[in-house]
């Protein structure tokens, strides 16, 4: 699907490719399948209401940027969020004190908590201080181990601003900055940032420059994995100092353009707050993933089968490998597929070809696959001998399930050569 931008000044009626990144290869027996409940497109002309609040339910902002309504919008098909001088300083009571305010910023926030799973999102950032981000947070504090204690949580796939400077922050404005916070009240009720060690993606660009695509694997309690762009993935640990498991509670998703810290950050001119071709954040699609059985199939996909999110494939990680025969021959193999789908698959021991024109089949099979990224054993009851000095090759083709051709008309073949032991 192309999106076309209608902001003459910023990209010049430039139309582009919905691109994708997608999920991380699953573990064997899993499926990676879209969660409707943190995924959007953003094609239509109005946020969604049933997902997202276009505001923060429980913070104002961060002093001098206000969250408003008014900022977010859904548009030429992106989430856009707009950073504003207001006209007068606006005063806001909470948290038992006044708040003054002077920029607009903007917030949306998922109704719904997730724990666990992929989540990423294609966006392109503000060109000013204002921040782009992408992040995770729980609301309230869960009880600690003391009785009297209190710890929250927070993961920031992706925080980043638009424009460098002479700033202490300025490291913000390029690449992928990621961080978990472990929030800790003490006994004392003192408060306590306790991270993980941060993660940095280093782009010599702008990341105002261009859209690129954030991506975080919340793996478990206590690990999570971060993706930039094309690059080979990051590793975080979160704080276990307190507590063993200390990400074990569901966090809301939160897409937030706010002012940062001042010095640390510099606020935004006036100047670059009134320029529409600078002041913008856009959301081009943020998308999430829940890890299943790889053979579950009482599942509602229809969100997930109207995106075509797949070149739909079938995947062998290598050209050749060693298998060991025990309980049945196990093959593993990878699957992207759009819809439901059969794969068929052919074990032949490969032959003198100067002797023999074709291969031997040994064995074939055809399994029912369905939506998603999924890695699989396919098992064979080995009821015929074989020879541990052959070589055998495995054919496997993914095709339509009305489709009775075992070759012809096939959406993707791959090949897996393997030896016995």
């Amino acid at each position: 699907m192309r999106k076309y931008i209608g902001l003459l000044l910023i990209f010049a009626s430039i139309c582009h490719v919905n691109a994708q990144s997608g999920p991380p290869e699953p573990p064997i027996g899993k499926r990676w399948v879209i969660n409707p409940s943190f995924s959007d497109e953003f094609n239509g002309e109005t946020l969604d209401s049933d997902k997202w609040y276009d505001y923060h339910p429980s913070w104002k902002g961060r002093e001098p940027g206000i969250f408003l309504p008014s900022q977010v919008s859904v548009k030429n098909g992106f989430l856009q969020i707009k950073g504003e001088k207001l006209e007068k300083d606006t005063i806001v009571k909470a948290y038992g004190r006044e708040l003054k305010f002077n920029i607009a910023g903007g917030a949306v926030v998922s109704k719904k908590t997730a724990f666990l799973g992929y989540y990423e999102c294609r966006a392109k950032a503000a060109a000013t201080t204002m921040s782009t981000t992408f992040w995770f947070s729980t609301t309230g504090a869960e009880d600690g181990p003391n009785g009297c204690d209190k710890y929250g949580q927070e993961w920031d796939i992706q925080e980043c601003i638009g424009r460098s400077g002479d700033f202490a922050g300025s490291f913000f404005s390029n690449g992928m900055n990621s961080n978990g916070h472990f929030w800790y009240t003490d006994c004392d009720k003192k408060r306590h940032d306790l991270r993980a060690p941060a993660v940095k993606f280093v782009n010599k660009e702008l990341a105002s420059k261009d859209f690129h695509v954030y991506g975080g694997w919340w793996r478990d309690e206590k690990t999570a994995t971060l993706y930039y762009d094309n690059r080979a993935p990051k590793h975080m640990k979160f704080y276990d100092g307190i507590v063993d498991k200390p990400f074990n509670r569901p966090m809301y998703m939160r897409l937030v353009s706010e002012t940062y810290p001042f010095p640390w950050i510099e606020l935004p001119t006036d100047e670059e707050l009134a320029d529409p071709s600078k002041n913008t954040v856009y959301y081009d699609w943020v998308r999430g993933y829940d890890l299943v059985d790889v053979d579950a199939k009482d599942i509602d996909q229809s969100y997930e089968k109207g995106l075509n999110l797949y070149n739909e494939s079938i995947i062998f990680s290598e050209v050749e490998t060693v298998i060991e025969v025990t309980d049945g021959l196990k093959i593993p193999l990878s699957f992207k597929a759009n819809e439901h789908r059969k794969i068929y698959i052919k074990i032949s021991e490969t032959t003198d070809k100067l002797k023999e024109k074709w291969n031997k089949k040994v064995f074939e099979k055809t399994i029912d696959v369905y939506p998603g990224y999924g890695h699989m054993e396919v098992i064979f009851n080995v009821d015929k001998k074989m020879s541990k000095s052959a070589t055998y090759v495995v054919e496997a083709l993914i095709r339509d399930i009305n489709d009775e051709n075992k070759s012809k008309g096939a959406l993707d073949t791959s090949t897996l050569f393997f030896t016995i032991r």
